[in-house]
């Protein structure tokens, strides 16, 4: 094993530790969650509680003293540059509307980039207790388990994640429901845009589409949906395009070609990530 092997490892093994430290002080928040004091960023269905705040200062902490020298970007409280060629970008609950709402779709989600590819991810769902992971080149995981994805699932015999906010258009939403339907296909939105990416990981989902999401919602998943044999739209991770939205897409490999199509995207000007 060489230095880098050794150093993304160690980075693996503590993303594996702090989400589940992490989301077991998001579950305690979750069921006390009528105590919270909600507050809205973005707009009205853009929300944040003490809770985001706490688990994402809980997750800097340990990542600090373990590994002084990273970069950190979380959801809540920005970007700190770093000198040794880590990055990690963390959403402390991803799926904060479902959270304070009583349901069970938000997730912890840690992922690490080493000049600015994602080599670690990992999604904690702490009130399902499952945990997606992978680090490059060792494959995924769900809780232990290998995840390997099927090429015969399609958008015609399989379910695709849509992801929506107040930055993209309701007519566009509404043109890739109806493409996606028009395509044979149908959909699911759980309000995580993380978990529906572990989802299409685990096969559950064909692939999912957000056409403008955050580093910290989506570079875990991405992590972990390539090293299970899925594809993913590559995210600018160059300077402050990191802290900045972008489009996110990710397929398994028999949903590639249908999804870019849905997306606009050519599947010529897009080389595998």
């Amino acid at each position: 094993m060489n230095i880098h092997e050794r150093e993304i490892r160690e980075r693996h093994a503590l993303a594996e530790e702090i989400a589940q430290t992490a989301g077991k002080v998001a579950f305690d928040y979750f069921t006390q969650r009528e105590t919270l004091v909600i507050e809205t960023k973005g707009d009205p269905q853009d929300v944040v509680s003490i809770a985001d705040r706490e688990v994402e200062n809980l997750i800097r902490g340990k990542v600090s003293d373990a590994f002084a020298e990273d970069g950190f970007l979380g959801e809540e409280y920005g970007l700190v540059s770093g000198t040794s060629g880590y990055t990690w970008v963390v959403d402390p609950i991803d799926g904060t509307s479902p959270f304070v709402n009583g349901m069970p779709n938000w997730c912890v989600s840690i992922a690490v980039l080493h000049n600015k590819v994602p080599v670690v991810g990992v999604i904690y769902v702490p009130c399902l207790g499952e945990t997606y992971s992978a680090s490059a080149g060792q494959g995924a995981t769900l809780n232990g388990k290998p995840l390997s994805l099927d090429p015969k699932r399609t958008i015609r015999n399989a379910l695709t994640g849509i992801g929506a906010n107040h930055h993209v258009t309701p007519a566009s939403v509404g043109k890739i429901v109806s493409d996606l339907l028009e395509g044979g296909g149908n959909f699911v939105r759980l309000g995580s845009g993380a978990l529906m990416l572990a989802y299409v990981a685990a096969g559950r989902l064909v692939g999912y589409y957000e056409p403008y999401m955050h580093a910290w919602d989506c570079l875990g998943g991405y992590c972990i949906v390539k090293e299970a044999g899925g594809w993913y739209l590559p995210f600018p991770t160059e300077g402050e395009r990191l802290t900045k939205g972008a489009p996110v897409l990710a397929a398994g490999p028999g949903a590639i070609e249908d999804l870019q199509r849905i997306a606009g995207i050519a599947s010529g000007d897009i080389a595998a990530a």
